[in-house]
Protein backbone atom coordinates (compact mmCIF):
# COMPACT_ATOMS: atom_id res chain seq x y z
CA UNK A 1 0.00 0.00 0.00
CA UNK A 2 1.48 3.31 -1.00
CA UNK A 3 1.98 5.43 2.15
CA UNK A 4 0.13 8.46 0.52
CA UNK A 5 -2.97 6.77 -0.20
CA UNK A 6 -6.05 8.42 1.66
CA UNK A 7 -6.78 6.89 5.24
CA UNK A 8 -9.93 5.83 6.62
CA UNK A 9 -10.47 5.72 10.36
CA UNK A 10 -12.62 3.41 11.76
CA UNK A 11 -14.39 4.27 15.03
CA UNK A 12 -16.62 1.61 16.37
CA UNK A 13 -19.90 1.43 17.98
CA UNK A 14 -20.25 0.82 22.29
CA UNK A 15 -19.32 -2.45 23.80
CA UNK A 16 -17.87 -3.60 20.55
CA UNK A 17 -14.16 -2.48 18.93
CA UNK A 18 -12.19 -2.39 15.57
CA UNK A 19 -13.56 -6.30 14.49
CA UNK A 20 -16.46 -3.92 14.09
CA UNK A 21 -15.23 -3.28 10.56
CA UNK A 22 -13.88 -7.07 9.16
CA UNK A 23 -16.32 -7.07 6.55
CA UNK A 24 -14.84 -3.67 5.14
CA UNK A 25 -10.95 -4.68 5.51
CA UNK A 26 -10.57 -6.75 2.30
CA UNK A 27 -13.10 -3.83 0.03
CA UNK A 28 -10.75 -1.00 1.32
CA UNK A 29 -7.63 -2.30 1.99
CA UNK A 30 -6.43 -2.31 -1.57
CA UNK A 31 -6.87 1.71 -1.99
CA UNK A 32 -7.14 2.74 1.03
CA UNK A 33 -4.59 2.93 4.50
CA UNK A 34 -6.91 1.86 7.26
CA UNK A 35 -6.58 3.54 10.58
CA UNK A 36 -8.58 1.07 12.95
CA UNK A 37 -9.15 2.62 16.86
CA UNK A 38 -9.86 0.76 19.54
CA UNK A 39 -12.10 3.63 21.59
CA UNK A 40 -11.53 4.11 25.58
CA UNK A 41 -12.12 1.57 27.50
CA UNK A 42 -13.13 -1.29 24.43
CA UNK A 43 -10.76 -3.67 22.95
CA UNK A 44 -6.88 -3.74 23.76
CA UNK A 45 -7.63 0.92 24.69
CA UNK A 46 -7.34 1.26 28.47
CA UNK A 47 -10.14 2.84 30.59
CA UNK A 48 -9.59 6.73 31.11
CA UNK A 49 -9.74 8.03 34.63
CA UNK A 50 -12.85 10.21 35.61
CA UNK A 51 -16.04 10.75 34.14
CA UNK A 52 -15.35 10.41 29.84
CA UNK A 53 -17.22 12.53 27.57
CA UNK A 54 -17.86 11.81 23.50
CA UNK A 55 -15.92 15.30 23.35
CA UNK A 56 -12.84 13.68 25.55
CA UNK A 57 -12.60 10.22 23.29
CA UNK A 58 -12.45 12.79 20.39
CA UNK A 59 -9.71 14.19 21.71
CA UNK A 60 -8.09 11.10 22.39
CA UNK A 61 -8.61 10.13 18.88
CA UNK A 62 -7.11 13.62 17.66
CA UNK A 63 -3.76 13.29 20.11
CA UNK A 64 -3.71 9.95 18.21
CA UNK A 65 -3.76 11.06 14.81
CA UNK A 66 -1.34 13.80 15.58
CA UNK A 67 1.24 10.79 17.34
CA UNK A 68 1.06 9.60 13.92
CA UNK A 69 1.34 12.84 11.65
CA UNK A 70 -1.90 11.44 9.86
CA UNK A 71 -3.04 13.75 7.09
CA UNK A 72 -6.88 14.67 7.00
CA UNK A 73 -8.60 10.89 6.93
CA UNK A 74 -12.48 10.05 5.76
CA UNK A 75 -13.84 9.51 8.95
CA UNK A 76 -16.20 6.79 9.85
CA UNK A 77 -18.35 5.84 12.61
CA UNK A 78 -21.27 3.48 14.05
CA UNK A 79 -23.25 4.60 17.30
CA UNK A 80 -20.53 5.29 20.05
CA UNK A 81 -18.16 6.19 17.04
CA UNK A 82 -20.47 8.06 15.02
CA UNK A 83 -20.70 10.45 17.70
CA UNK A 84 -16.83 10.77 18.84
CA UNK A 85 -16.08 11.39 14.68
CA UNK A 86 -18.64 13.58 14.51
CA UNK A 87 -17.20 15.29 17.89
CA UNK A 88 -14.00 14.83 15.94
CA UNK A 89 -15.31 16.52 13.16
CA UNK A 90 -16.46 19.87 14.98
CA UNK A 91 -13.15 19.73 17.52
CA UNK A 92 -10.52 18.98 15.14
CA UNK A 93 -11.70 20.02 11.79
CA UNK A 94 -8.45 19.74 10.24
CA UNK A 95 -8.39 15.66 10.98
CA UNK A 96 -11.43 15.22 9.39
CA UNK A 97 -11.39 14.94 5.16
CA UNK A 98 -14.78 13.93 5.05
CA UNK A 99 -17.39 11.98 7.75
CA UNK A 100 -19.69 8.87 7.80
CA UNK A 101 -21.95 8.62 10.42
CA UNK A 102 -23.78 5.38 10.31
CA UNK A 103 -26.84 5.00 13.00
CA UNK A 104 -25.42 7.93 14.96
CA UNK A 105 -27.40 10.96 16.70
CA UNK A 106 -26.99 14.39 17.60
CA UNK A 107 -28.69 13.81 21.22
CA UNK A 108 -29.67 10.67 22.76
CA UNK A 109 -33.74 10.40 23.27
CA UNK A 110 -35.97 7.22 23.32
CA UNK A 111 -38.87 7.38 20.27
CA UNK A 112 -41.45 5.72 21.72
CA UNK A 113 -42.20 3.91 24.57
CA UNK A 114 -41.07 0.71 23.76
CA UNK A 115 -37.54 2.49 23.24
CA UNK A 116 -37.42 3.41 26.43
CA UNK A 117 -38.78 0.08 28.22
CA UNK A 118 -35.44 -1.23 26.40
CA UNK A 119 -33.33 1.68 28.10
CA UNK A 120 -34.61 0.54 31.27
CA UNK A 121 -34.01 -3.00 30.50
CA UNK A 122 -30.55 -2.26 29.60
CA UNK A 123 -30.01 -0.10 32.71
CA UNK A 124 -31.28 -2.90 34.50
CA UNK A 125 -28.92 -5.72 33.26
CA UNK A 126 -25.91 -3.38 33.76
CA UNK A 127 -26.89 -2.88 37.52
CA UNK A 128 -27.68 -6.32 38.42
CA UNK A 129 -26.61 -9.05 35.81
CA UNK A 130 -23.37 -10.13 34.32
CA UNK A 131 -22.06 -8.59 30.99
CA UNK A 132 -22.93 -11.55 29.32
CA UNK A 133 -26.53 -10.93 29.65
CA UNK A 134 -25.93 -7.49 28.62
CA UNK A 135 -24.34 -8.57 25.60
CA UNK A 136 -27.22 -11.09 24.58
CA UNK A 137 -30.21 -8.60 25.45
CA UNK A 138 -27.94 -6.26 23.23
CA UNK A 139 -26.97 -8.44 20.67
CA UNK A 140 -30.71 -9.40 20.35
CA UNK A 141 -31.97 -6.20 19.08
CA UNK A 142 -29.18 -5.62 17.29
CA UNK A 143 -29.52 -8.67 15.22
CA UNK A 144 -33.20 -9.98 15.95
CA UNK A 145 -33.39 -12.08 12.54
CA UNK A 146 -33.51 -15.56 12.54
CA UNK A 147 -30.96 -16.11 9.99
CA UNK A 148 -28.39 -14.13 12.22
CA UNK A 149 -27.89 -16.43 14.78
CA UNK A 150 -23.98 -16.01 14.22
CA UNK A 151 -23.98 -12.38 14.01
CA UNK A 152 -25.45 -12.36 17.53
CA UNK A 153 -23.03 -14.86 19.08
CA UNK A 154 -20.46 -12.18 18.03
CA UNK A 155 -22.12 -9.42 18.94
CA UNK A 156 -22.79 -10.53 22.69
CA UNK A 157 -19.33 -12.23 22.53
CA UNK A 158 -17.76 -8.80 22.12
CA UNK A 159 -19.76 -7.57 24.23
CA UNK A 160 -19.17 -9.98 27.44
CA UNK A 161 -15.69 -8.85 27.12
CA UNK A 162 -16.26 -5.63 27.42
CA UNK A 163 -15.54 -4.48 30.96
CA UNK A 164 -18.53 -3.07 33.10
CA UNK A 165 -16.98 0.04 33.89
CA UNK A 166 -16.16 1.30 30.40
CA UNK A 167 -19.41 0.24 29.12
CA UNK A 168 -21.00 2.15 31.68
CA UNK A 169 -18.79 5.54 31.62
CA UNK A 170 -19.22 5.07 27.53
CA UNK A 171 -22.78 4.89 28.37
CA UNK A 172 -23.33 7.88 30.54
CA UNK A 173 -21.13 9.94 28.04
CA UNK A 174 -23.95 8.99 25.19
CA UNK A 175 -26.41 10.77 27.65
CA UNK A 176 -24.37 13.40 28.02
CA UNK A 177 -23.80 14.20 24.78
CA UNK A 178 -25.56 16.84 22.75
CA UNK A 179 -24.27 18.27 19.30
CA UNK A 180 -27.59 19.67 18.06
CA UNK A 181 -26.58 23.44 18.82
CA UNK A 182 -23.10 23.02 16.67
CA UNK A 183 -24.26 20.93 13.90
CA UNK A 184 -24.44 24.47 11.79
CA UNK A 185 -20.79 24.69 11.96
CA UNK A 186 -19.66 21.37 10.51
CA UNK A 187 -18.16 22.13 7.22
CA UNK A 188 -16.44 19.07 6.17
CA UNK A 189 -18.63 16.23 3.24
CA UNK A 190 -20.92 14.13 5.33
CA UNK A 191 -23.18 10.97 4.91
CA UNK A 192 -25.46 9.82 7.47
CA UNK A 193 -26.48 6.01 6.95
CA UNK A 194 -29.18 4.82 8.63
CA UNK A 195 -30.32 0.98 9.20
CA UNK A 196 -34.49 1.26 8.06
CA UNK A 197 -35.33 -1.10 10.78
CA UNK A 198 -32.76 -0.01 13.50
CA UNK A 199 -34.39 -0.57 16.45
CA UNK A 200 -31.36 0.95 18.68
CA UNK A 201 -31.75 4.31 17.27
CA UNK A 202 -34.95 5.77 15.73
CA UNK A 203 -35.03 6.78 12.14
CA UNK A 204 -36.33 10.49 12.83
CA UNK A 205 -33.10 10.78 15.26
CA UNK A 206 -31.18 9.70 11.99
CA UNK A 207 -33.00 12.25 10.07
CA UNK A 208 -32.55 15.24 12.06
CA UNK A 209 -28.67 14.74 12.37
CA UNK A 210 -28.72 14.94 8.69
CA UNK A 211 -30.82 17.76 8.09
CA UNK A 212 -29.23 19.56 10.48
CA UNK A 213 -25.73 19.12 9.12
CA UNK A 214 -25.48 21.74 5.51
CA UNK A 215 -25.39 19.88 2.44
CA UNK A 216 -25.37 16.06 4.12
CA UNK A 217 -26.22 13.02 2.05
CA UNK A 218 -28.95 10.80 3.65
CA UNK A 219 -28.89 7.54 2.63
CA UNK A 220 -31.85 5.30 4.15
CA UNK A 221 -30.38 1.02 3.67
CA UNK A 222 -33.97 -0.75 3.82
CA UNK A 223 -34.00 -4.13 5.65
CA UNK A 224 -31.03 -2.96 7.61
CA UNK A 225 -30.83 -2.78 11.64
CA UNK A 226 -28.50 -0.90 13.99
CA UNK A 227 -25.11 -2.20 12.45
CA UNK A 228 -25.35 -1.52 8.79
CA UNK A 229 -21.87 -2.15 7.93
CA UNK A 230 -22.60 -6.00 9.21
CA UNK A 231 -26.00 -7.14 8.03
CA UNK A 232 -25.72 -5.20 5.06
CA UNK A 233 -21.71 -4.83 4.37
CA UNK A 234 -21.96 -4.77 0.46
CA UNK A 235 -24.58 -2.26 -0.32
CA UNK A 236 -22.86 -0.40 2.64
CA UNK A 237 -19.58 -1.33 1.15
CA UNK A 238 -20.74 0.10 -2.02
CA UNK A 239 -22.46 3.86 -1.12
CA UNK A 240 -19.19 4.20 0.98
CA UNK A 241 -17.19 3.89 -1.43
CA UNK A 242 -18.93 5.96 -3.67
CA UNK A 243 -19.23 8.68 -1.05
CA UNK A 244 -15.36 8.52 0.01
CA UNK A 245 -14.15 8.45 -3.92
CA UNK A 246 -15.51 11.95 -4.38
CA UNK A 247 -14.39 13.66 -1.79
Amino acid sequence: MDARAPGILWLHGLGSSADDWNAQLAAFAGDYRLLLVDLPGHGRSSIPRGRPTVEAMADRVAALLDDIAEPPAHVVGLSLGGCVGLALALRHPARVRSLTLVNAFAVLRPADTGAALRMLLRGALLALAPMSAVGRFVAATAFPHPEQAALRRAAAASLARTPRRAYVASVRALARFDARPSLARLRCPTMVVAGADDRTIALAAKDALAHGIAGARWVVVPGSGHVTSVDRADEFNAVLREFIAAH
